[in-house]
């Protein structure tokens, strides 16, 4: 089990950076640690930095820009912690993701 929240960037974009409180658009998949992919996106929107999504998330994509791409492995107590999540994310799982960030929306825009 990871300790930490890896972040890996793959490609670095050159769009606007995800900041607290925006409206991002991702493409993304999701695996266990033995490689079963349990969600993918084309297209999924959520606020980030303000505990919508996991904790991973919120802290994972922060800063990311526009047209990047990133990988996060995200130790347990940073994702779902004890709770299993349905019949796809066993209690207490590392979660690893391939994020694409396709659009970021502040309230300036």
């Amino acid at each position: 089990m990871t300790e930490q929240l890896i972040i890996t960037d793959l490609e670095i974009g050159k769009g606007k950076a995800a900041v607290k409180g925006a409206l991002i658009t991702t493409r993304y998949s999701g695996r266990l640690a033995d490689g079963t992919q349990f969600d993918a996106s084309d297209a999924f929107q959520c606020v980030i930095g303000t505990g919508r999504v996991i904790k991973g998330w919120d802290q994972g994509i922060i800063g990311m820009n526009v047209g990047g791409k990133r990988q996060l492995s995200v130790p347990a107590h940073l994702a779902y912690g004890g709770r299993q999540m349905g019949d796809r994310i066993p209690a207490n799982s590392d979660l690893f993701f391939d994020i694409e960030l396709l659009e970021v929306l502040t309230r300036d825009d």
